[in-house]
């Protein structure tokens, strides 16, 4: 049972009602009217907005002579492409918003000067992380029945989660069972790897997936996977993948898809090429300032234990062995690595296909081999996982971005 807010907290939320209810007749005030259209739309070229005002422009060219059907997929169409720019990912239609809380407006993140700079995590000064006492959305405190996050410090009810319609198909049972356990539930801030990417990084990512085709919301199979992959590396490097890359690519496919439905999930699809696009253009330095105290603390738990008897040094298998525990939800049912091309047929052994994938697993074994005796530091040993340990954070079964080894 909830506790009475204090009279702190009651002036606290009139002011935040006061300043929205402010701001929104502000809004009003400042919106452009049709004859200044043009001159806003001008500033907003290279923007997410951008990209949505093409896509409408594009609907509005084929309406004349588009029939019932096709105008309700271009409405579908524009929706998800503002759900994929304002970081949302729930469908309207899919709960009834009749008491409902508002879902949270999210707010991208901006870099700062000193990202790239290096930043020193020590490894013998430990973190004492404590959860959050109230509901992150009613701010209520309510003892045992708060689920924490693994990856934050926020807390909430199943309730709470239900009315704002981030739990459903059974998601409740979910939470009750994993968010007091080793694995742990991450909330749904911390699920949504796409909400760590920058406006710019969203914009250039949003820019790939139109140019290539690609529809948000929709599955992907092998194909489609691989045709994307393809545009996308002859786009930044003007030339074709190579078979090794092809084969990392359906490697990736299979981590993506671990029930073996031969296709994978838009919210699994969108959370690989986000941190797929991090690792690509944020510096390392950058991407351990986005790790939480939680996260700092598993991997301190990870390293010591290996670390005590060779004076805080690790050899390099292991902290390849490293990346693939972030992912604790996989440890049961680790993904093959040929079951996401067990559709198309039996492989010869004198195929093309599986002569390529001897030879590529023979200088892997290879490269392995003279890597493993390669002493490894702490603050090593924090920038070869960082990536594998952010990408870890959904609650997905799927693997976002698959470990070389």
């Amino acid at each position: 049972m909830g506790v009475l807010m204090s009279r702190r907290q009651t002036v606290e939320q009139v002011q935040k009602v006061s300043l929205a209810v402010s701001a929104f007749k502000d809004g009003l005030r400042e919106r452009p009217s049709s004859k200044r259209k043009a001159e806003a739309w001008g500033g907003r070229r290279g923007t997410l907005e951008h990209v949505v005002q093409e896509v409408q422009e594009e609907e509005e060219e084929e309406r004349p002579d588009a029939g019932p059907s096709r105008r309700e997929e271009s409405r579908v169409n524009r929706a998800a492409w503002e759900r994929l720019r304002d970081g949302r990912g729930v469908e309207p239609e899919e709960f009834d918003r009749a008491n409902r809380f508002t879902p949270p407006a999210f707010v991208r993140p901006t870099r700062q000067l000193h990202d790239d700079e290096p930043l020193e995590i020590s490894l013998d000064q430990r973190e004492q992380v404590t959860s959050d006492e109230m509901c992150e959305i009613c701010e209520v405190w309510t003892a045992e029945s708060l689920f924490p996050c693994r990856v934050c410090t926020r807390v909430y009810h199943d309730g709470c989660l239900r009315r704002m319609g981030y739990l459903q198909n059974g998601g409740a049972g979910e939470v009750t069972e994993t968010a007091h356990t080793e694995t742990g539930w991450s909330c749904y801030y911390c699920d949504n790897l796409n909400l760590l990417l920058t406006e710019e990084e969203m914009y250039s990512l949003m820019e790939s997936f139109q140019q290539c085709k690609i529809i948000p919301e929709t599955c992907l199979s092998l194909d489609n996977f691989l045709h994307y992959k393809h545009l996308v590396h002859k786009r930044h490097f003007e030339r074709p993948m190579s078979e090794e890359q092809e084969e990392r690519a359906t490697l990736q496919f299979s981590a993506l898809d671990p029930d073996k439905k031969g296709q994978v999930e838009w919210p699994d699809f969108l959370s690989h090429e986000s941190i797929a696009l991090l690792q690509k253009l944020r510096p390392q330095n950058s991407l351990l300032r986005l790790l939480t105290a939680k996260e700092r603390e598993r991997a301190r738990a990870t390293f010591l234990p290996l670390s005590q008897d060779s004076n805080g040094l690790i050899s390099e298998g292991e902290c390849r062995k490293a990346q693939h525990t972030w992912f604790r939800k996989h440890q049961k049912e680790t993904p093959s690595c040929n079951v996401s091309i067990s559709h198309v047929g039996p492989m010869s052994e004198s195929s093309p296909a599986s002569s390529s994938s001897s030879k590529s697993q023979e200088k892997t074994l290879l490269a392995t081999e003279q890597e493993e005796s390669r002493p490894v530091d702490w603050p090593t040993f924090l920038k070869d996982n960082v990536i594998y340990i952010l990408a870890a954070r959904p609650n997905s079964a799927a693997v976002h971005l698959k470990p070389l080894a």
